[in-house]
């Protein structure tokens, strides 16, 4: 049975880093794997581990059998200090409950969101210095073995444990439409008492909007902002900021994943 491997880098779509690394991996893959991309901003390991967590932890009926995640965002800021000779953050393999494995680069939040859905967590032996572009040099070999089932690239195990929790109530990842999906789940305390139709202030930075609170992206007028579960978070729904026929992420002045939004109701 063939592997579907999902990279998700922070490479801007179209970009010669992109076509190197998938030069790169191409070169290195079984026939019977396919691959294929997607894009997160530079240096953003929250957006990362958004589209890790939406990626696998998917319904079984929507994702493919033996899939395989290869995520690399190295912001290289687990050390303050000058690099030497490129190093950077280590790469880790990982096994969720359902059999998704994932290969990722050990930065920032990178793996927050499968943190508690995790079977296994491994270092492995790939390189960690001597190029500035591993994702290229060093790491294609890495998933390939993993495509083939030959795991010895693995090392030592450790507890999921010190994976960091996703941040809260903040900007996760910002799509395409400028949809801005947050860190508010359904089940989250402050949202599970929020009525559909009322007016909630939001402020994310220095901008303050109104928005009302809705069941979905097209319950709203035309041009209203809105607050409402998405369709990311599986059972557990993450909340989105939405214009309806416009950009919620340009309404908010452009705002990056990470930023603090403050919610609150309007009598």
């Amino acid at each position: 049975m063939s592997t579907f491997v999902q990279l998700v880098c922070d490479y801007a779509p179209g970009d010669l880093a992109w076509a190197e690394v998938f030069s790169a991996f191409a070169a290195h893959m079984p026939e019977n794997v396919r691959l294929n991309f997607t894009s997160v901003h530079s240096f953003d390991t929250i957006g990362t581990g958004f589209v890790v967590g939406q990626l696998g932890l998917a319904d079984p009926k929507l994702r493919p059998q033996n899939l395989l995640i290869f995520a690399n965002c190295a912001p290289r800021k687990d050390l303050k200090v000058a690099r030497v000779n490129n190093e950077g953050e280590g790469l880790l393999f990982v096994t969720l409950k359902n059999g998704v494995q994932i290969i990722a680069v050990n930065s920032g939040y990178s793996l927050s969101f499968i943190k508690h859905d995790i079977q296994e967590v491994w270092t492995t032996n790939a390189e960690e210095h001597g190029s500035q572009f591993r994702s290229r040099d060093y790491f294609p070999q890495i998933v390939a073995l993993a495509a083939r089932a030959d795991y010895t690239f693995i090392e030592h195990r450790l507890e999921a444990a010190t994976i960091p929790d996703p941040p809260k109530e903040v900007i996760a990842y910002v799509d395409s439409f400028g949809n801005m999906k947050t860190t508010f789940r359904s089940v989250d305390e402050g949202i599970t008492g929020l009525v559909a139709g009322s007016r909630i202030k939001v402020q994310i930075g220095g901008v303050v909007r109104t928005a009302t609170v809705a069941t979905g992206s097209f319950s709203v007028m035309e041009g209203d902002l809105a607050f409402a579960p998405g369709s990311s978070g599986h059972e557990n729904r993450f909340w989105e900021l939405f214009q309806r026929g416009g950009s919620a992420w340009i309404e908010f002045g452009k705002p990056s994943s990470g930023t603090k939004i403050e919610l609150t109701p309007i009598p």
